[in-house]
């Protein structure tokens, strides 16, 4: 018994030594300066687990945005830093790789709530009136006017839907005086129907299971359309052919909303290039936490100098509605 109690405190007492002993390493090791190599990795390791946060973050949660035009004025103005609620639309997996505007494949959950009528907007920008998808992965931010379902009519700048006046946002602008050119009306989404940014329409907002009617005298208003859609659409001048099958008919497979500047005679907006996938809206701002002038009055930008000057403390922690 004593034998066995001697080997017990002589195994506690190694022990007790070799851990003193690789506390003691660790510690000379922590104080000796890492090589250039050493600080590379740690300095990259650290980097990469910033980046992941905030993609989470980003993707989950909240995100910050800078207004970069007066679009939306005087709502949202130039140089307003918001806080976006992208929990609300549905969570998704990082859209974009930080610092970098490298847009990622990404998966959204199904949503809290659906945009509607009223909703100022944030969402992925679905390209030029012609393009399939947008060359550069942009935000962009709106006003929702219109939901899937939805009738539309544009007259002398009044937004009319279902035959009931969506009035002007309560700091929304319009320019009654300002005509429209030839040129804009060329700009005009859907083209050829006449239409100009003050009178537009009537028009439908796409609704999932709706069925359009391709005749040869409306097909150019969707053949960008059902593309976005994920499909192939082809017209050889008698027949229509939607993934390689003749066809006169196409259901949609998305729902919708259009969106609309508050700076409704300074926006380019669905009016412009279509209709918004109801999937692409991220987000709602909640508030803005900073705001500056980025340009002078000459649409010259600011030094940092400058924009310290122009610092709009009134609008800082300024709710967005």
């Amino acid at each position: 018994m004593a034998e066995e109690t001697k080997n017990n405190e002589n195994f506690f007492k190694k022990a007790w030594a070799w851990n003193k002993d690789r506390k003691e390493k660790e510690k000379q090791r922590r104080l000796q300066p890492m090589s250039f190599g050493e600080t590379i990795i740690s300095w990259s390791k650290t980097l990469i687990g910033a980046i992941i946060v905030v993609m989470i973050i980003n993707g989950i949660l909240i995100a910050s945005f800078v207004v970069p035009t007066g679009s939306m004025e005087n709502t949202v103005m130039t140089g307003d830093c918001l806080f976006v609620n992208k929990f609300i639309y549905g969570p998704s997996t990082p859209q974009v790789i930080p610092f970098l505007n490298i847009p990622l494949p990404y998966y959204k959950t199904p949503p809290i709530s659906k945009p509607k009528q009223g909703d100022v907007i944030v969402f992925i920008y679905p390209g030029n009136k012609r393009e399939v998808k947008s060359k550069e992965f942009l935000y962009y931010l709106k006003r929702c006017v219109a939901v899937a379902g939805d009738s539309l009519q544009i007259v002398d700048n009044k937004v009319i839907v279902n035959n009931v006046e969506f009035k002007l946002p309560e700091h929304g602008i319009v320019h009654p005086d300002l005509g429209v050119s030839p040129f804009e009306m060329r700009d005009i989404y859907p083209e050829g129907n006449g239409f100009n940014r003050k009178n537009y329409g009537p028009i439908r907002i796409p609704k999932m299971g709706d069925t359009i009617t391709l005749t040869p005298m409306n097909y150019q208003n969707w053949d960008i359309f059902i593309e976005r859609e994920g499909n192939t659409f082809k017209y050889d001048g008698n027949t229509f052919y939607v993934n390689g099958n003749a066809t006169n008919k196409y259901v949609v497979n998305k729902n919708y909303v259009f969106g609309m500047g508050d700076n409704r005679d300074n926006s380019s907006d669905s009016r412009f290039w279509g209709f918004i996938p109801e999937e692409n809206v991220v987000g709602t701002p909640l508030f803005i936490w900073w705001s500056w002038a980025l340009n002078d009055d000459y649409g010259n930008s600011l030094s940092l100098v400058d924009k310290i000057k122009n610092i709009r403390w009134s609008r800082l922690l300024h709710f967005i509605n």
